[in-house]
Protein backbone atom coordinates (compact mmCIF):
# COMPACT_ATOMS: atom_id res chain seq x y z
CA UNK A 1 0.00 0.00 0.00
CA UNK A 2 1.08 3.44 -1.11
CA UNK A 3 0.53 6.43 0.82
CA UNK A 4 0.71 9.63 0.67
CA UNK A 5 1.77 11.89 3.79
CA UNK A 6 1.41 15.57 4.16
CA UNK A 7 1.80 17.44 6.59
CA UNK A 8 1.03 21.50 7.15
CA UNK A 9 0.01 21.59 11.07
CA UNK A 10 3.93 23.04 12.10
CA UNK A 11 5.78 25.72 10.52
CA UNK A 12 6.98 23.79 7.78
CA UNK A 13 4.97 22.15 4.37
CA UNK A 14 6.10 18.31 3.80
CA UNK A 15 5.15 15.98 2.36
CA UNK A 16 6.00 12.06 1.58
CA UNK A 17 5.38 8.97 0.11
CA UNK A 18 6.04 5.37 1.84
CA UNK A 19 5.37 1.90 1.27
CA UNK A 20 3.52 -0.47 3.70
CA UNK A 21 6.94 -2.66 5.66
CA UNK A 22 9.34 -0.16 4.01
CA UNK A 23 12.21 0.96 6.22
CA UNK A 24 12.07 4.96 4.03
CA UNK A 25 9.65 6.81 2.27
CA UNK A 26 10.08 6.32 -1.70
CA UNK A 27 9.82 10.18 -1.71
CA UNK A 28 9.63 13.02 0.41
CA UNK A 29 10.65 17.11 0.75
CA UNK A 30 10.24 19.26 3.56
CA UNK A 31 10.14 23.25 3.47
CA UNK A 32 10.52 25.52 6.19
CA UNK A 33 7.98 28.30 6.39
CA UNK A 34 6.27 30.27 8.69
CA UNK A 35 3.23 31.57 5.68
CA UNK A 36 2.56 30.52 2.80
CA UNK A 37 1.56 27.28 3.38
CA UNK A 38 -0.74 27.41 0.46
CA UNK A 39 0.86 28.15 -2.16
CA UNK A 40 3.49 25.79 -1.83
CA UNK A 41 1.53 22.49 -1.06
CA UNK A 42 0.36 21.55 -4.44
CA UNK A 43 3.50 21.91 -6.51
CA UNK A 44 5.35 20.22 -3.79
CA UNK A 45 2.96 17.25 -3.56
CA UNK A 46 3.20 16.82 -7.39
CA UNK A 47 7.15 17.00 -6.94
CA UNK A 48 6.59 14.36 -4.50
CA UNK A 49 4.38 12.08 -6.52
CA UNK A 50 6.33 12.22 -9.58
CA UNK A 51 8.90 10.66 -8.23
CA UNK A 52 6.91 7.84 -7.98
CA UNK A 53 6.78 5.35 -10.48
CA UNK A 54 2.80 5.50 -11.28
CA UNK A 55 2.58 9.00 -10.04
CA UNK A 56 -0.88 9.51 -8.63
CA UNK A 57 -2.87 6.72 -10.09
CA UNK A 58 -0.13 4.52 -7.90
CA UNK A 59 -1.56 6.17 -4.28
CA UNK A 60 -4.03 3.85 -2.17
CA UNK A 61 -4.79 6.46 0.20
CA UNK A 62 -4.02 10.04 1.68
CA UNK A 63 -2.70 10.93 5.47
CA UNK A 64 -3.02 14.47 6.76
CA UNK A 65 -2.06 15.76 10.06
CA UNK A 66 -5.19 17.46 11.69
CA UNK A 67 -3.52 18.94 14.59
CA UNK A 68 -2.73 20.22 17.35
CA UNK A 69 -1.11 22.79 15.10
CA UNK A 70 -1.61 26.21 13.06
CA UNK A 71 -5.13 26.54 12.13
CA UNK A 72 -4.80 27.80 8.98
CA UNK A 73 -2.21 25.43 8.00
CA UNK A 74 -4.31 22.45 9.10
CA UNK A 75 -7.01 23.48 6.91
CA UNK A 76 -4.61 23.66 3.85
CA UNK A 77 -3.34 20.10 5.03
CA UNK A 78 -6.70 18.60 4.88
CA UNK A 79 -8.30 20.27 2.06
CA UNK A 80 -4.98 19.26 -0.31
CA UNK A 81 -5.63 15.83 0.85
CA UNK A 82 -9.41 15.80 0.10
CA UNK A 83 -8.94 17.22 -3.32
CA UNK A 84 -6.12 14.62 -4.19
CA UNK A 85 -8.25 11.88 -2.45
CA UNK A 86 -11.56 12.92 -4.56
CA UNK A 87 -9.44 13.02 -7.82
CA UNK A 88 -7.70 9.46 -7.20
CA UNK A 89 -10.46 7.82 -5.97
CA UNK A 90 -8.87 6.83 -2.56
CA UNK A 91 -9.51 7.14 1.26
CA UNK A 92 -8.10 10.24 3.01
CA UNK A 93 -7.12 9.52 6.95
CA UNK A 94 -6.33 11.99 9.62
CA UNK A 95 -3.29 11.80 11.77
CA UNK A 96 -2.89 13.69 14.74
CA UNK A 97 0.15 15.95 14.84
CA UNK A 98 1.62 13.94 18.09
CA UNK A 99 0.87 10.35 17.26
CA UNK A 100 2.94 11.67 13.58
CA UNK A 101 5.70 12.59 15.68
CA UNK A 102 5.65 9.84 18.17
CA UNK A 103 5.44 7.00 15.41
CA UNK A 104 9.33 6.79 14.92
CA UNK A 105 10.03 5.76 18.33
CA UNK A 106 7.50 3.19 18.46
Amino acid sequence: MKILAIDTALPAVSACIFESGAAEPLAAETIAMERGHAEALMPLIDRVVSAVEGGFSALDRVAVTVGPGSFTGIRVGIAAARGVGLACGIPVVGVSTLAALAAPLI
